[in-house]
């Protein structure tokens, strides 16, 4: 593809992306390249790396084109980021040629507008801080609570591009054994420092398509994410839930470290996403696994009572912890969310604490980096619960400096990964 077709399409992804304001841009994306096989590999790169530039610099682009009477529109976001990202005037307005697969000519509307954007930069001393760390108002005093004088760092490291990370399965080989697969097929991954399953590679990077992927040998997930595995520490020939599995990701990583012995009982409240695991559990090779669809006025819950050596609960958050990898998150995200995920994630932390049983563990985890959802939660659970105390994680599997405390934080900046949250309880001995 020409650079002008990439723009027009990446025009056409972001108008895409706008008309679903509530999707996920990454869903949309997957639809948006299925439905058109004939783009290759390489423009598809180029293409959702422009758009997921415009949605990082979703706020800053809004503000340097806040003169647009109606509003910026994709034409002029992907324009404004070029711009601002260095490109030259004449050079955009040359890929807005109105040629075969290209975008039409810019309006004199968007022409005076961008012109007035040459030699400015995408940061600029009167943005109020906010804007110039995309993320919405409102939000501010949330963020303050959780970072206070580390905020500015904390959401630059949010602002920038994730890493891959991979999680080896031990079911099926180790990290050496990876490493070498994946340097067969011209992909350099690198051990993770705090995971000791995980490999880091730079980048997106088409792994799905290795024979490692394909075997089941690696899987994709943030170190972050493998971490709160480590801290749930189930062992072979124990009964475990994994209460909130979606599509199985951190199922998987419970079953290779039971060493596929005993029972896992992945829940879930969408029927989709629980179908969705089961192809990953069959090219992970695991097979201690069922799957049970949460439903409304399901009394699988009740009947199974103290029943479990271990509960996971990675309960819906605001997803703050993921903004590096779904930038369009922050623009979505409205308070009320939060409000409304508050009131649910002391509802379902209440149900599958009442599945462990005395002296079993219980592991609440987010991907959020809000106090209200995360320490906030725990405590207000204690609170109400005298059955639950909080212990160290302990295990062997858990980096040094992390084993002694009752919970941790993950963020970008500090720790490389995505912002996470674990708690670990203990239900007390009878």
């Amino acid at each position: 593809m020409t650079p002008a077709a990439r723009l027009s399409a990446a025009i056409d992804l972001l108008c895409a992306i706008e008309a679903a304001p509530r999707r996920p841009a990454d869903a949309t994306a997957n639809a948006y390249f299925r439905d058109r096989r004939y783009i290759g590999g390489g423009d598809r790169r180029v293409i959702s790396a422009r758009v997921w530039d415009v949605l990082r610099q979703w706020r800053r682009l809004h503000w340097h084109l806040r003169a647009i009477a109606g509003g910026p529109s994709p034409r002029t976001l992907c324009a404004a980021s070029l711009l601002l990202g260095g490109e030259e005037l004449g050079t955009v307005r040359g890929l807005f040629s109105g040629e075969r697969f290209a975008q039409s000519h810019l309006t004199q509307r968007e022409d005076t507008a961008l012109a007035a954007l040459a030699g400015a930069a995408l940061n600029d001393p009167e943005m109020p801080g906010p804007v110039r760390l995309e993320y919405p108002d409102w939000l501010h005093p949330y963020l303050v609570r959780a970072f206070g004088a580390s905020l500015e760092q904390e959401m630059a490291a949010l602002d920038s591009g994730a890493s891959l990370d991979l999680r080896v399965n031990l079911l099926k080989g180790n990290r050496e054994e990876a490493i070498r697969i994946l340097r067969n097929e011209q992909v350099v991954a690198t051990p993770t420092s705090l995971s000791p399953w995980g490999l880091r590679l730079p980048g997106r990077q088409p792994v799905t398509a290795t024979q490692g992927f394909r075997e089941g040998i690696i899987e994709i997930q943030d170190e972050g994410s493998q971490l709160i595995v480590a801290a749930l520490d189930a062992r072979p020939g124990e009964r475990v839930v994994d209460f909130c599995a979606g599509a199985g990701g951190k199922t998987l990583a419970i079953a290779m470290s039971m060493e596929n012995r005993g029972q896992i009982v992945a829940c879930d409240v969408s029927a989709p996403r629980l179908e969705g695991a089961v192809k990953r559990l069959r090219r992970a090779g695991v097979h201690n696994v069922e799957r049970h669809l949460l439903t409304g006025g399901d009394k699988w819950v009740k009947r199974r009572a103290g029943a479990f050596d271990r509960v996971l609960v990675d309960a819906p958050c605001s997803g703050t912890g993921t903004w590096r990898r779904n930038p369009d998150a922050r623009i979505r995200l409205e308070e009320r969310d939060i409000r409304e995920l508050l009131v649910k994630q002391a509802e379902i932390l209440e149900r599958a604490a009442s599945l462990v049983k005395p002296g079993g563990r219980l592991v609440y985890a987010t991907c959020s980096l809000l106090q209200e959802e995360n320490e906030d939660q725990i405590a207000a659970f204690l609170s109400r619960s005298d059955r639950f105390e909080r212990v160290a994680a302990g295990g062997e599997t858990l980096p040094v400096s992390l084993r002694e405390k009752t919970g941790f934080s993950l963020t970008p900046h500090r720790d490389g990964t995505d912002g996470f949250f674990a708690a670990v309880l203990r239900c007390k001995p009878v």
